[in-house]
């Protein structure tokens, strides 16, 4: 989906995925880690997403490298994996809270995680006093990524 700005500043939203001037797409979230292989191994290999692109930035001391399950220019929202040389940990903090990946069957999707070795923190379920049936998994790195079960998802996220 394609947000555009009508002419009062008043966000319009646009089914289609083609890009259009004057409308604003979400890119890509980014997130700090501390062993970049491990993290891409992670997210292409256990999640299923595709490495995009990477770069190097040799006098800042970093790299950069994209993942998602499509292109930006698709439409999609990636994540962009930020390595800062010799930093292998950061502090989590309280702020972040998750990222989101819609599943079509949230069972069988965390029976083949944890087969794959990737640590499922809650169990698939519904959500207390709902009917969205969520789970979470964390990266190598602690964050948390909650998978729902997309069938769930039109009855309202959190419902």
């Amino acid at each position: 989906m394609l947000v555009k700005l009508d002419s009062g500043g008043v966000v319009c939203a646009s089914t289609t995925t083609k890009r259009r001037d004057n409308f604003m797409q979400l890119l890509h979230t980014m997130i700090r880690v501390g062993d970049l292989d491990k993290s891409i191994e992670f997210y292409t290999e256990i999640l299923g997403m595709k490495l995009l692109r990477k770069s190097v930035n040799e006098e800042y001391k970093y790299t950069l490298a994209f993942v998602g399950y499509a292109d930006e220019a698709d439409g999609a929202a990636v994540i962009e994996l930020t390595y800062n040389w010799g930093v292998t940990e950061y502090d989590l903090g309280s702020g972040f809270g998750h990222l989101a990946i819609g599943v079509g069957d949230i069972y069988a999707t965390c029976d083949a995680l944890k087969k794959s070795g990737a640590n499922v923190v809650r169990e698939p379920g519904p959500v207390l006093g709902g009917t969205t049936h969520i789970a979470f998994v964390e990266d190598p790195d602690g964050y948390k990524i909650e998978l729902i079960q997309r069938e769930s998802m039109r009855d309202g996220l959190g419902n």
